[in-house]
């Protein structure tokens, strides 16, 4: 699907996206990643929800959200106890959701200038 919004052309904004792909700009992500407004980690290494460990999360807490929308794929999945508990103990709030709500969310969230960041898995 493709999305268009541009007020703040400094900003990331997730252009389009698809099960396979996210288009961040002119840059075409392949593999799991994180998006912030300032920032994006391309090949984020879990793939999927039941391959994210605590030690995924840093380069996701190192981009200072103070939410983040996990992306799970093409079906929405809710994220396990001890990953939830890792977000609760920064006092950063978790929303799980498939990956397109997860990229339409963040481009509504970027655009009302809130420290946001997408974990998007595919």
């Amino acid at each position: 699907m493709k999305l268009t919004l541009d007020a703040n052309p400094g900003l990331n904004r997730i252009r389009s996206y698809s099960n396979s792909e996210v288009r961040v700009g002119e840059r075409v992500l392949l593999r799991s990643c994180i998006i912030a407004p300032d920032s994006v980690v391309a090949d984020w290494r879990p793939a999927r929800l039941s391959d994210l460990t605590g030690s995924d999360l840093e380069p996701l807490f190192a981009t200072r959200p103070e939410l983040v929308l996990l992306g799970t794929g093409d079906t929405h999945q809710f994220a396990p106890a001890s990953i939830r508990g890792a977000f609760v103990k920064r006092g950063i709030a978790l929303e799980t959701m498939d990956l397109g709500a997860a990229c339409r969310t963040y481009n509504i969230l970027v655009q009302e200038e809130r420290r946001v960041s997408a974990a998007l898995l595919f």
